[in-house]
């Protein structure tokens, strides 16, 4: 009788050789690796990467139709390849195999395409379409969350930070992530001790890309929940802001900014720009990568150009 063994061992094959044949098909059987639990149904997926959570594990694929099973869309998945992480960006080309069983659905064997670094922290924007350090900033024209209209220009003289959301993103490290850094900011330059800074040398300006949803009285409630001040808050250090549909995209246009509508989200990239007291790109911040520590330095330098 021929047995096949798998374990690769040549003390195990010798023991083996001495043992009787049930007592072999006992041991063999504890030798087999046990089958994978839960291994579901499997599908190929292909799309592009729009996010990447490495501490929960999870990435935003906006992917193709999936013959059988789903239709074309963006969506959050988990990810069981550790390894990747450290190799994704949004941007990238994917494809993985996406096993749906009863305990819920993940990707594995992930084929990653790299992507042009249209949104990195410190990559260059593909299009090029982005303003330069020292591009004068157009004056546009928006609504903010009181319902009165304001202009970029009205600004001029203090130091500008400006970042775009839509208060319904439900992608964590996208809008949300942009409002808590501007959160902190905040509240940093409220703070006695920084010097030099405060509402007369700086502002703070967020911009919806939805602006269908995101009214004035939308904006305010979402602009005093992350302020914490609720309805105490007077929006003078930090303002929200929407616009005409075509005037948020000349302005989302001019920040090298894209974004469009997709079902019910937005898929969008990420932009933050420091606008210096005399009305010109004083840097642009490209994704999620920059800390609240980067912009506060900015203003902080800004700030100190002011006349005393």
């Amino acid at each position: 009788m021929r047995v096949l063994i798998s374990c690769h061992n040549n003390r195990v094959v010798s023991a083996l050789a001495r043992i009787s044949v049930p007592a072999l098909c006992s041991l063999l059987i504890a030798c087999t690796p046990p089958p994978r639990e839960d291994q579901g149904t499997r599908y190929e997926l292909r799309g592009k990467i729009v996010s990447v959570d490495k501490n929960q594990r999870q990435v935003v694929v906006d992917h193709e139709e999936i013959p059988g099973f789903m239709a074309a869309m963006t969506m959050p998945f988990k990810l069981k390849s550790d390894w990747a992480f450290d190799q994704l960006s949004a941007g990238d080309r994917l494809q993985a195999t996406l096993v749906v069983a009863d305990s819920g659905f993940w990707l594995e064997e992930p084929i990653i395409t790299k992507g042009m670094p249209t949104d990195s922290a410190s990559g260059a924007s593909s299009s090029g379409n982005e303003p330069r350090a020292g591009d004068e900033v157009p004056d546009f024209s928006l609504i903010n969350q009181d319902g009165k209209t304001i202009h970029l220009s009205q600004y001029r003289g203090r130091a500008l930070a400006v970042t775009f959301i839509y208060t319904r993103c439900p992608l964590p490290d996208y809008c949300p992530l942009m409002s808590n850094n501007f959160a902190e900011i905040s509240r940093a330059l409220q703070q006695a001790g920084v010097a030099n800074l405060g509402t007369a040398q700086t502002h703070l300006l967020s911009v919806t890309i939805d602006p269908a949803h995101d009214t004035p009285q939308v904006l305010r409630s979402y602009g005093a929940a992350h302020t914490e001040k609720y309805l105490d808050e007077k929006f003078q250090q930090w303002e929200f802001a929407t616009g005409a549909p075509e005037e948020l995209k000349r302005m989302a246009q001019f920040f090298g900014f894209s974004f469009y509508e997709e079902k019910d989200q937005i898929i969008h990239s990420l932009r933050t720009a420091v606008i210096a007291p005399d009305g010109r790109i004083f840097k642009i911040y490209r994704g999620n990568e920059w800390k609240t520590t980067d912009v506060l330095r900015d203003l902080q330098i800004l700030a100190n150009m002011l006349p005393s």
